[in-house]
């Protein structure tokens, strides 16, 4: 057989979204909600914060304050661009980068810092009561989300169900099931792929030898597109499209965001010993706070009192998150136990009294010390 005897039984394409490109320039047709300065400036506002709360973040890890933490710098449009679209009521995964559209969401500094100060407490957010905690195992949220988008499906709730993932979480086999899922379903989900180049130390290119990760949508049979995830109108313009479409009965929809990591994986790495600088100076200049900030100075008389009143507001919420953090009495030693089952099962029991114990023992001797 020849390929002229083959016949074509199906074609598709992946379209990629930019509006805003690296000079401020806008170069597609400018969304409805664009149009207001307010709109724009209060996405510019969050996107800042996110970055100062991570610089904060990893100077209180670098002086033994924090745990382990995952910085989100050059990554604050993907997050940005997710939370602004999504409603209230609506139920985010995120994994660990996603601080921008937490913090929109209503979850608050001094829980993510508790969180990563190993204070599980950090997760029970005070006042966002839908969505869910951090996750670090790779992709597992994917089917998670699914199960929670059929929930809203069977319950006829305007709802839906939001999961976001690392590129390096598309080559594991949760991804795959849950996507699955979802098509065959025709579930209120959409799932965004946080292509920032680097799964850990693993480059895309070694991940996976698909064009794009967008493609992988396919195989499920529902939508899959890229967008500039350095573009922060482009990628709140392309979620909403997408958010919508699942709350109406359209179903599930995959958005590939392409950005870059510019910190280490974590502060637990160092990114030095597997990608070379000149490569993170060059997407330096695609950074997504600063392509917004030139918007705002050509077209909103945005300028340097503006901004340095920005900065000074910000560092002040920081600074005050970082205060409550520290004043935040620890958990008990034993609390290790309750955040692992619902009724702790009876072989645990023994070794929570002990740890009980013992931590009592330690703070008795510390009070008469």
């Amino acid at each position: 057989m020849t390929n002229e005897d083959k016949k074509c039984v199906a074609q598709f394409e992946i379209h990629y979204t930019q509006l805003l490109n690296q000079q401020g320039e806008l170069v597609g047709a400018l969304p409805e909600f664009a149009a207001s300065a307010e709109a724009l400036i209060a996405l510019y506002r969050t996107m800042v914060q996110t970055r100062t709360f991570d610089t904060q973040a990893i100077a209180l890890q670098r002086t033994g304050k924090l745990g382990t933490y995952s910085s989100s710098i050059g990554q604050e449009a993907v997050s940005v661009g997710i939370g602004s679209a999504m409603r209230f009521e609506d139920v985010l995964l995120p994994t660990y980068r996603e601080y921008g559209a937490q913090f929109q969401r209503g979850v608050e500094m001094s829980e993510i810092l508790r969180y990563w100060g190993g204070d599980e407490r950090g997760m029970a957010y005070h006042a966002q009561p839908h969505d869910k905690a951090i996750t670090v195992p790779i992709a597992t949220h994917v089917p998670q989300c699914a199960g929670i988008a059929y929930a809203m499906k069977l319950r006829k709730q305007p709802r839906v169900a939001v999961c976001v993932l690392g590129d390096g979480a598309t080559s594991k086999g949760d991804f795959y099931e849950g996507i699955n899922v979802a098509g065959a379903w025709h579930l209120p989900m959409v799932i965004v792929v946080t292509n920032n180049q680097w799964a850990i130390s693993v480059p895309r290119e070694v991940q996976t030898h698909a064009q794009t990760l967008a493609q992988k949508a396919i195989a499920a049979g529902i939508p899959g597109e890229q967008v500039d995830g350095n573009d922060v109108i482009a990628m709140r313009h392309v979620m909403a499209n997408a958010v919508e479409k699942a709350r109406t009965g359209g179903g599930p929809t995959l958005i590939e965001a392409i950005t870059f990591r510019m910190h280490d994986h974590t502060t637990a790495d160092d990114a030095s010993r597997y990608r070379k600088q000149a490569v993170v100076d060059q997407h330096k200049l695609l950074d997504p706070i600063d392509r917004l900030r030139k918007y705002l100075i050509q077209h909103h008389d945005w300028d340097d009192a503006k901004e340095t009143a920005l900065l000074e507001a910000c560092t002040i919420e920081v600074e005050a998150a970082v205060r409550s953090y520290l004043d935040t009495p620890p958990a008990p030693p034993e609390s290790m136990f309750d955040y692992l089952y619902e009724t702790l099962p009876d072989a645990l029991q023994p070794q929570r009294d002990e740890v009980e114990s013992l931590g009592k023992l330690k703070r008795g001797g510390d009070h008469n010390g």
